[in-house]
């Protein structure tokens, strides 16, 4: 949990795509994120803004919570990041990930999750990304869809209600999901495999509106 620059994820990530668009030259590219992937999607889209055929956002980070940025605790964060930047705050509470208890254990008991508090420094490049994310929306004018559940404690709606007032993008969608928490790919049946259903309908619309085969 510790990164030189927030940017180091949009460079991987503009690596990855590359290697991908030269095995596959012929086919559309679409770019997906969720949580913290979707602040790292966003502004992947707006470092090559003619890159992609669709933006497909779940839960973003593109706003900070306003129980954590408030101008005292900014100007803390600030202060410890020179001082103490690998002082760890509290830890993400498992259960507001989801609603399905399966799920949250299998989020528990993954090696691959970071289960440890976040790193001031860390906190330091998120709000950074956050500024840049709000600088970027204006830029955007590809399909975007965005799909986010309302009581979602660990990314705030607000943040996708401000994408969609402030992307130029004529083709823009959100699904809001009133029930359902953060990770909606890992949430009850009934509203994962309607996710699943909703993402794959809107790539292929889009597939088949540029002229490709529609299916996914």
């Amino acid at each position: 949990m510790v990164v030189s620059d927030f940017h180091v994820f949009i460079r991987d990530s503009l690596q990855h795509i590359d290697l991908m668009k030269k095995d596959h030259p012929d086919l559309p590219v679409f770019i997906l994120g969720h949580s913290m992937g979707g602040a790292i999607s966003i502004l992947t889209a707006c470092e090559r803004p003619n890159e992609f055929s669709g933006l497909v956002l779940i839960s973003p980070l593109v706003v900070a919570s306003p129980e954590a940025a408030t101008p005292i605790k900014v100007f803390a964060a600030k202060v410890l990041n020179f001082v103490l930047p690998n002082l760890t705050l509290g830890a993400i509470d498992p259960n507001v990930v989801s609603r399905n208890k399966k799920e949250v254990e299998s989020y528990t008991s993954d090696p691959l999750v970071y289960h440890g508090g976040m790193k001031i420094s860390f906190v330091i490049q998120l709000m950074n990304a956050i500024a840049k994310i709000e600088r970027s929306l204006p830029k955007l004018t590809l399909p975007i869809l965005v799909l986010h559940g309302l009581p979602d404690k660990l990314c705030d709606i607000k943040g996708s209600y401000l994408l969609m007032d402030t992307v130029q993008s004529q083709d823009k969608t959100l699904k809001v999901y009133d029930e359902a928490y953060h990770a909606l790919h890992k949430e009850l049946p009934e509203v994962s495999t309607a996710v699943f259903k909703e993402i794959l309908t809107w790539i292929g619309q889009k597939v088949s509106a540029a002229g490709g085969p529609s299916h996914t």
